[in-house]
This record gives structure tokens, C-alpha cells and sequence, in this order.
């Protein structure tokens, strides 16, 4: 299998879903999302192909999140704030042949393969 995960390496959840994939024997391409942002179109298909919300993909816990005012914020706008502040994407998106997942749990990973 082949699959791309949108990795962050200081993060826990994405660490595990890379161990994960490696260990199941993918073959995988890491894309470290904090140095090559995905612009406002691949989040948006990312999100789409997840089954996810725009809401549900940010990380509202983020400093930035109220700095930059974004609690009534629309989708458009949380996607600009996503593609310019990539510390607000929930990790990590993982991409295979089989789907798209936001990957953050054990019962995730095993859907994953």
C-alpha cells in the first residue's frame, strides 16, 4: 500500500500513525505539513475526501485560534487560516488508494491497514 501522511514530528498521534503505516509494511510518503502547507484547494480536498467538516479539522485549543478571532469564523475563512497557520490542522491526514482519514485513534489506524 502506499499512503502519504501529513506529519507533524512533534506530535504523538502522528508519530503513532506513522509507525503505524511503516510497520504495516506502506510504503509512505511524509509530508511535514508545517514546512510544505497544503494550500486552501488540497486542504479542502483533504477535509472533503475525509468526510470531515472544516470545523472539525481545527485545532481550537491554538493560540492562534483566538488571536486571530476565528470561534464564528465561516468555512472559507477557517481554510485561509488553516493554509496560513498550519499549526490550526488537526494531525495527522493520512491519504491512501483506500481513503482519506484523519488519523488520530487506534480504531482509524486499523481501517487504515
Amino acid at each position: 500500500m502506499k499512503a502519504t501522511i501529513y506529519h507533524n514530528p512533534r506530535c504523538s498521534k502522528s508519530g503513532n500513525a506513522l509507525a503505524h503505516l511503516q510497520e504495516s509494511g506502506a510504503q509512505v510518503t511524509i509530508v511535514e505539513y508545517l514546512h510544505e502547507t497544503p494550500t486552501v484547494e488540497q486542504l479542502r480536498t483533504l477535509i472533503a475526501d475525509a468526510g470531515l467538516s472544516v470545523r472539525q479539522v481545527v485545532r481550537d485549543t491554538e493560540p492562534e485560534y483566538r488571536s486571530l478571532g476565528l470561534e464564528d469564523a465561516d468555512d472559507e475563512a477557517l481554510l485561509g487560516a488553516l493554509a496560513a497557520h498550519p499549526q490550526l490542522i488537526q494531525r495527522p491526514f493520512v491519504v491512501t488508494d483506500g481513503g482519506t482519514w484523519l488519523a488520530r485513534d487506534p480504531d482509524t489506524l486499523d481501517q487504515i491497514g
